[in-house]
C-alpha cells in the first residue's frame, strides 16, 4: 500500500491527546497519579547520575586536559537548552510519552515513530550498558569485602572474556519485578538509592578537595577548544536521562506544574554536582594520570580517594556507591522505556499488550516484563562496546525534535495553555537544535552508520505494522472524519 506525505505528517490534536490521557487516568484500573515534585525530581536525578560520572573522567580528561571542567559546562548548556524546550512542552502536553508525544502533536506520525525509536535506542542501549557495568562493580565490591569474584565467563560481557553476563540479567529482572509491583513502591526505593549515591559523590568531593592543587590546572586546554568540544560529546552521556521525567506525566499530581519544575531541578542539581566532581578530581591529581588509570581498568574516583587518604576503604565506598547507583539507573530507565511503548500502543503503533494496565497494581505489567526480558537479553548476551555512543546519538536527535516541536506548536496552536514558555523564543530552540547537531557531528562515524541502520529498521517496522494499525489513521478514515488532522489541530487550538 502506498504511503503518502499526508499520512506521514498527520498530527494528533493536542486536545484529544490530553482528554484521552485524563480519561484513562480516571478509570479504576488506569495509571495512578501517585508521585509529587520531590519523588519526581529524585527519579530524574536517579536517571541521570549513573555510571557516567564514575568512569567518564578517565576518557574525557585525556581529550580536554583540565579543561574537562568546561566540557561538563558545555554539555550542561546543551542539555539545559533542551530542558527549557521540554519545560514548555511538558506544561502544554501533560501526557505520557515525552518526546514521542510532543513530536506526534507537532511534526506528525512518521516523525514521531522515528523519534520513538530514537528513545528506545536511548533507553534500551543505555540500560543494557549500565547493567553490564553493575556486574563489574559488584565484582569489585565482593573482592574488596570478601576476597572473591564471580568467574569472568558469567560476570563479563561477551567480547570481554565473558559468555553470559548473569549479574546484568539479574539486575534487569529485579528492576522489572519492582516496576511490575507498582510505581509508588519503586519511587520510594529509588529515593533511598538516590540519597546513597549522592552521599558517596559528595563525600568524594569533600575528601578530594583536601588535596586540591591549583597547579594541576596550569596547562588548562592542551588540545585547545576542539579538545574541550570532543570531550563534551563524551561527557554528554553523563547527562542522558533527564527527559525520563517527562515520561511520567500521567502518574504525577498536577503535571502541568510538577513536570517542568522537576526537569529544571533535576538538571540544575546534576550540573552542580558534576562540575564539583570534575573540579575536585582534576585538582587532586595531575591530568596525565587519568588516561593511564582508565587504560588499566581502574576506577578513577576510587584511585583518587586511595591516593588522598592512603587507605583501602575508597574502593569499597565507590564500588558500593556505583552498585546502588547503577541499580537505580536501570530501574528508572526501564520505567521510561515502558511508558514510551505505553503511549505508542495507545496510538496503535505497537501491539496492544504494551498498553494493558493491571487493575490492582496500576502498572503495565506485560509491557514491563517484555521490556525487561529484551533488555536483559541484550545486556547478558550482546557485546556492547560499539553501541555506547548510540545512546548519546539517540538522545541528541530526540532533543532536536523537541526544539522543532516548540517552534511548530507555537505556529499551529498559538493559544494552547502554556504554564511555562521558552525564554528568548525562537533563539533558544534554534540554538538548542544547532548545539545538539554539533555534538552529534563529533561522534564517531561508526555511530552514524549504526544509527542510520537503526532508523531504516524503524521505518520498515512502521510500514509493516505501525501505519496499518494507527488509531489516528483509522479515525481519519471513519465517516465524518476525512478532513486533515492538521486542520483539526488548528481548529481545536
Amino acid at each position: 500500500m502506498r504511503v503518502t506525505a499526508r499520512q506521514l505528517c498527520r498530527r494528533k490534536p493536542l486536545e484529544s491527546m490530553i482528554v484521552e490521557a485524563e480519561s484513562e487516568a480516571s478509570e479504576p484500573g488506569g495509571l495512578r497519579r501517585s508521585m509529587g515534585l520531590t519523588q519526581l525530581t529524585l527519579l530524574g536525578i536517579s536517571s541521570v547520575v549513573g555510571t557516567g560520572i564514575f568512569f567518564v573522567l578517565g576518557t574525557a580528561v585525556p581529550k580536554a586536559g583540565p579543561g574537562v571542567v568546561l566540557s561538563f559546562v558545555v554539555a550542561a548548556v546543551v542539555a539545559g537548552l533542551a530542558a527549557l524546550c521540554y519545560v514548555e512542552l511538558a506544561g502544554a502536553i501533560p501526557v505520557a510519552g515525552s518526546t514521542y508525544s510532543y513530536t506526534y502533536a507537532s511534526l506528525g506520525e512518521g516523525a514521531a515513530y522515528l523519534v520513538a525509536w530514537c528513545l528506545i535506542l536511548e533507553y534500551g542501549v543505555a540500560v543494557s550498558t549500565v547493567a553490564v557495568s553493575w556486574g563489574q562493580y559488584l565484582n569489585e565490591l565482593t573482592d574488596a569485602l570478601f576476597g572473591f569474584t564471580l568467574p569472568d565467563a558469567i560476570s563479563q560481557p561477551p567480547g570481554a572474556g565473558g559468555v553470559v553476563n548473569i549479574p546484568a540479567l539479574v539486575v534487569v529482572l529485579l528492576c522489572s519485578l519492582l516496576l511490575a509491583r507498582g510505581t509508588r513502591e519503586s519511587a520510594r526505593l529509588n529515593a533511598v538509592m538516590v540519597c546513597v549515591k549522592l552521599s558517596v559523590l559528595v563525600l568524594f568531593v569533600a575528601v578530594a578537595f583536601t588535596a586540591f592543587r591549583a597547579g594541576h590546572f596550569a596547562d588548562f586546554a592542551p588540545h585547545g577548544a576542539s579538545g574541550i568540544g570532543v570531550a563534551a560529546s563524551a561527557v554528554f552521556f553523563s547527562y542522558v536521562g533527564f527527559d525520563t521525567v517527562a515520561t511520567a506525566s500521567e502518574e504525577v499530581r498536577n503535571p502541568r506544574r510538577t513536570i517542568p519544575l522537576a526537569l529544571l531541578l533535576t538538571l540544575g542539581a546534576v550540573t552542580v554536582l558534576y562540575i564539583l566532581v570534575s573540579l575536585a578530581a582534576v585538582g587532586a591529581q595531575p591530568a596525565g594520570r587519568f588516561g593511564a588509570q582508565a587504560d588499566a581498568g581502574e576506577a578513577v574516583l576510587a584511585e583518587i580517594l586511595r591516593d588522598v587518604t592512603g587507605a583501602g576503604w575508597p574502593v569499597v565506598l565507590l564500588s558500593a556507591g556505583a552498585v546502588v547507583s547503577i541499580f537505580s539507573v536501570v530501574l528508572v530507565t526501564l520505567y521510561g522505556q515502558t511508558r514510551i511503548l505505553f503511549s505508542m500502543a495507545r496510538d496503535g503503533l505497537v501491539p496492544e499488550i504494551f498498553r494493558r494496565v493491571d487493575r490492582k497494581r496500576h502498572t503495565p505489567v506485560g509491557n514491563t516484563w517484555i521490556v525487561g526480558a529484551g533488555v536483559g537479553a541484550l545486556a547478558a548476551f550482546v557485546p556492547l562496546q560499539y553501541l555506547a555512543d548510540l545512546t548519546s546519538m539517540g538522545t541528541l536527535v530526540a532533543f532536536v525534535a523537541v526544539a522543532a516541536a516548540v517552534v511548530v506548536l507555537r505556529r499551529i496552536a498559538p493559544d494552547a495553555p502554556r504554564p511555562y514558555r521558552v525564554p528568548l523564543y525562537p533563539v533558544v530552540p534554534i540554538v538548542s537544535a544547532a548545539s545538539c547537531l554539533y555534538l552529534a557531528w563529533l561522534l564517531p562515524g561508526i555511530t552514524w552508520a549504526l544509527f542510520g541502520g537503526w532508523l531504516v529498521l524503524a521505518a520498515a517496522l512502521y510500514l509493516v505494522f505501525g501505519r496499518r494499525h494507527s488509531a489516528l489513521r483509522e479515525r481519519a478514515a471513519a465517516p465524518g472524519h476525512a478532513e486533515s488532522d492538521v486542520a483539526t489541530t488548528a481548529a481545536q487550538a
